[in-house]
Order: C-alpha cells, then sequence, then structure tokens
C-alpha cells in the first residue's frame, strides 16, 4: 500500500518539531537557572572556617623569668687584729643576732694594757683634782691646772684605746643572719684582714634574674612579684632594683625581688619562676589551638574581616590558662578563626560558620 505524500510531509514536521524542544532542552535549560541559585552554587565552593568572637578588654600584663634566690648580703668578717683563736662560739649553719661573737682571740698581754692605763687614768685624775684645789687657794698657777687637765685627757684616750685593743679580739656579726662558714677553729692564728667566717642575710631574701632587652623598658621599682620554687612554694614581693646597665656578654638587664622570709627556710641558690607585674592594656583572650606561624615565622592568629576575607595579626602572648591564651596585638571585636585556620591565606574568601 503506497503512504499519501501529505502523510510523509506532516510526520517530517512533527519530527522536527520535537527536535527542537529536545535540543532546547539540553543546550539551553542552565540558562533557565535564577541569579539566586548561581551565587548559592559560588558560596558553596568557598573554603569554609569555623570562628569565634572575642572582645578587647583590660588584662594584667607579666613579665615572666628564671630566677634564682639569693642573700641580700653575704659579708666575710676578717679580723681586725692580730692573735690565735680562743674560742669560736658561733655554731657553723646557725642563726646569729647582730654583735654576737663569731671568733674569739686570746686577750695575751692586751688586758694588761688596759689595766695599766685604767691606773695611770686614775692617777692622773687625783693629781687633776689636787691641783684644781691648790688653785683655788692661790698656790698652783693657771697653767699647771691646764698642763694636769691635759695630762688627765691624754690618760683618758690610752684607756680609750687599750678598751679598743681588747674588744678587737672579739670578732663580732656586722648584722643578724646566718654565720654560713666558719673558716677559723681553735687554735688558727689570724693576723689583721684574715677571716673568721661568713654572714648571710636571708631576710629578706633576694630572688634575681635576668631580663631581656625587650621587657627590661616595662618593670618599675615596687611592683609586686610572684615567686615559684620548684618545690612548688610560692613567695610574694616587690621589685627592689633593676639594672640599667646591660650585661656585655647576655645583654640582659639584672632584676632584684626582695620577699620576706622571716622563718628563714627558704635558702639561697634555688631556681624559681618569677612573674612581675607590668601594668595592664587592651587584650583578647583567644583558643590556643588558633594560633598560627606566618611565612615569616611570625606566631599570630588568622581572623576573617566584615568582607569575609582571611587576614593574619602578629600577637605577643601575656598569659596562658585554663580559659585559652591571652594575646596583645589586636584590636576591638575580632572574629578569630579557630577551626580550618591552617588552611586558608590571607586574603582569601572564605565561608563563615560560627563555633558553637
Amino acid at each position: 500500500m503506497r503512504v499519501k505524500s501529505s502523510y510523509l510531509v506532516a510526520a517530517g514536521i512533527g519530527l522536527a518539531v520535537a527536535l527542537y524542544f529536545v535540543v532546547g532542552t539540553i543546550f539551553g535549560g542552565g540558562d533557565k537557572k535564577s541569579g539566586a541559585e548561581a551565587k548559592a552554587t559560588a558560596a558553596q565552593a568557598l573554603p569554609a572556617v569555623q570562628v569565634v568572637l572575642t572582645s578587647e578588654s583590660q588584662h594584667g600584663y607579666e613579665v615572666a623569668i628564671r630566677g634564682r634566690t639569693e642573700s641580700a648580703r653575704s659579708v666575710v668578717v676578717k679580723s681586725e687584729s692580730a692573735g690565735t683563736v680562743a674560742s669560736t662560739p658561733a655554731t657553723e649553719g646557725s642563726f646569729v643576732a647582730k654583735g654576737a661573737v663569731l671568733c674569739r682571740l686570746n686577750v695575751d698581754a692586751r688586758q694588761a694594757s688596759l689595766d695599766q692605763a685604767r691606773a695611770n687614768l686614775r692617777s692622773r685624775q687625783l693629781s687633776q683634782q689636787a691641783s684644781s684645789e691648790l688653785a683655788k687657794k692661790g698656790f698652783r698657777s693657771q697653767t699647771q691646772v691646764l698642763q694636769d687637765q691635759a695630762n688627765l685627757d691624754n690618760a683618758a684616750a690610752l684607756v680609750r684605746q687599750a678598751e679598743i685593743g681588747v674588744e678587737q679580739m672579739n670578732i663580732r656579726a656586722p648584722f643578724s643572719g646566718v654565720f654560713d662558714k666558719r673558716e677559723a677553729e681553735v687554735g688558727t692564728y689570724l693576723s689583721p684582714g684574715q677571716s673568721c667566717g661568713t654572714m648571710i642575710e636571708l631576710n629578706p631574701l633576694l630572688i634575681v634574674g635576668d631580663l631581656p632587652e625587650s621587657e627590661a623598658g616595662k618593670l618599675r621599682v615596687g611592683a609586686p612579684a610572684t615567686a615559684v620554687l620548684l618545690s612548688g612554694q610560692s613567695l610574694s614581693g616587690r621589685v627592689r632594683y633593676v639594672s640599667r646597665d646591660a650585661d656585655p656578654q647576655t645583654r640582659t638587664y639584672r632584676v632584684e625581688v626582695a620577699v620576706a622570709n622571716p622563718s628563714m627556710s627558704v635558702r639561697s641558690g634555688l631556681s624559681a619562676t618569677v612573674k612581675i607585674s607590668a601594668g595592664s592594656g587592651p587584650a583578647h583572650q583567644v583558643p590556643v589551638s588558633s594560633l598560627v606561624l606566618d611565612a615569616a615565622g611570625r606566631q599570630g592568629v588568622r581572623y576573617v574581616l566584615p568582607t569575609n576575607q582571611v587576614a593574619f595579626a602578629p600577637i605577643t602572648v601575656i598569659e596562658e590558662n585554663a580559659g585559652g591564651v591571652w594575646v596583645a596585638g589586636l584590636a576591638g571585636p575580632v572574629r578569630i578563626i579557630t577551626v580550618g585556620q591552617s588552611y586558608v591565606a590571607e586574603g582569601q574568601k572564605v565561608r563563615v560558620a560560627t563555633a558553637r
């Protein structure tokens, strides 16, 4: 059976229309998406980060250094005269009061010289009294009276000199403290300037350390300080001295903190961690995990600008505690990146999610 030509033309037209719609759907469907859908797709392509908003607040600054305990004074007590040590009343390592005898030398003939000087003084006193009485009666000239008074004064000076000589046989503690080391035993002959022993003062006790150049200008005399010994014992005091001349080898500055040590239970030479108050200023508390290093090796944090771009800020760590790290170097409220900070770069746009 033959198909009419009109039927063939109609079928061709229908097939052409169907092909038009199929091709349009395949190649033109993307143009029908809305602008909002396109933007959403682009946003999904940005890297996602989590941030936490931290605000600026005032926080105390502290300078932390490694230090050691040290006696406030250490004096080598020396003999002022020559003689043999007769006794050592002070026990080595014990507390002694100011003026206590540490070493006593043999008096030898010094006591006899003192007795002689005192006897001569009594004789001169009698002569001066007799001369004064005779002068009142007109039997002694004023010149003779003055000569007798001069002889009396000279005799008194000789007595004082002899007393000092005898007293110098007692080598005494110059201040209250610990007789730390005896260097002369009974029978030792001491010449003038030779040592009896060493006295140290442990109350107040000093805690000394070395400040780097960057920290030296932050401290002031009188600033409160806290020291923690290796045993865990805590001591509180105040800065009494900050050097103004750096050590030529280390370029550091010596700092001294005076603390009370009434029982003198803390010894000299113990290691300590010292924290010294250096005032207060603006700071932010951030999570420890948010700290990163930039390409130059500087420690800091990455944060998100209002334009959702990443920025980096170098910081200085002030204090670390259970809540995080207090840092200086930021200004105002800041959105700190807490997740993804290691995978984004400065200037890059990100998709922001607030950390829970």
